[in-house]
């Protein structure tokens, strides 16, 4: 019989032996109807728990899947944990990890006010005291990484290893954080389903439109689960979010730094962290965009697993 995690509360136990991560691929969505659901993944062998936590003032959703050392994977706005299926299969069968939905993306409240870096950070450190994560590798994407800079000023012994992928460290311009107002002020007048349709086409490579329309599809699909009030919370945080240069020479782990040859971000945002993060590594992902890992599953997935195992190896 399996032992109910530390705070966790009844459960309905589902056994899904058909589910492969194929058919997970396709649930963008998914949707929880019970506080916690568990389900048995026959491609890992192991269970996949996908569950809620109260984080200050929002709930969080998150899923948790393999078994091993402890990783932690953010997603890109304006997208939710399924943006990690394709990369799952490479790295469930030796680590623990766990998918949370970023506050106001997917499944998980916003909670009252801005989406700051800061409440960001708070929520993975209630997630790591949830599941008494002493030590974990994070990933961010985009805004993840904007997190993971602020988790790092604050909770910095919780590091083991970070992976930066198609993000920044400077704080957002004066034209671009006027531009994320300006947004935040328009999804509520008009709604979500213009700005999805038009910011998921500019963030994916001119080779992922052209041939693999689905991976777009599923990218527009993924944005429409935010409300236009989620939307705007998230755009006036990251319209404020501080500026982490001066941070990166202080993060003394291993460091992963990871672009996209299409990214919108350009590629020197990518190559002031890696020079500024001492003995960091940098990769780039040819035809790819800036949701690189959506994109190109498996060289994202390959870069990951190669750099977790040497790290946890050492």
């Amino acid at each position: 019989m399996r032992r109910r995690l530390q705070g966790e509360r009844p459960v309905e136990l589902r056994i899904s032996p058909q589910r492969t991560l194929r058919s997970r691929r396709k649930e963008f969505n998914f949707s929880i109807s019970v506080s916690s659901v568990f389900s048995v993944v026959n491609d890992f062998d192991s269970e996949t728990i996908m569950s809620r936590l109260r984080s200050g003032d929002g709930q969080l959703v998150y899923e948790i899947t393999g078994s091993g050392p402890d990783v932690i994977l953010l997603h890109p706005f304006p997208l939710h944990h399924h943006f990690w299926d394709g990369v799952l299969e490479q790295l469930a069968t030796r680590y623990r990890v766990f998918l949370p939905d970023l506050r106001a993306h997917g499944d998980s409240e916003a909670g009252e006010g801005p989406v700051t870096m800061q409440k960001l950070a708070d929520d993975l450190d209630c997630l790591c005291r949830e599941f008494d994560i002493a030590r974990a590798i994070f990933v961010g994407v985009s805004i993840g990484g904007y997190a993971l800079f602020e988790f790092w000023r604050r909770y910095r012994d919780r590091v083991s290893a970070f992976v930066f992928a198609n993000t920044r460290a400077g704080a957002e311009t004066s034209e671009g954080r006027k531009g994320r107002l300006e947004t935040a002020d328009r999804v509520l007048r008009e709604g979500t389903a213009g700005f999805v349709e038009e910011l998921t086409s500019k963030l994916v490579s001119p080779a992922t439109k052209t041939n693999r329309p689905d991976i777009l599809d599923a990218a527009r699909a993924m944005g429409m689960k935010m409300s236009a009030a989620d939307i705007a919370a998230v755009q006036r945080g990251m319209a404020n979010r501080p500026d982490s240069i001066p941070t990166l020479a202080s993060i003394n782990v291993p460091t992963l730094v990871i672009a996209g040859e299409d990214d919108s971000v350009p590629l020197s945002e990518l190559q002031l962290i890696h020079q500024h993060i001492a003995g960091s590594q940098l990769r780039v992902i040819p035809k790819a965009g800036h949701y690189a890992a959506l994109e190109q599953p498996a060289e994202f997935g390959r870069l990951l697993r190669t750099f977790f195992d040497t790290h946890t190896r050492s």
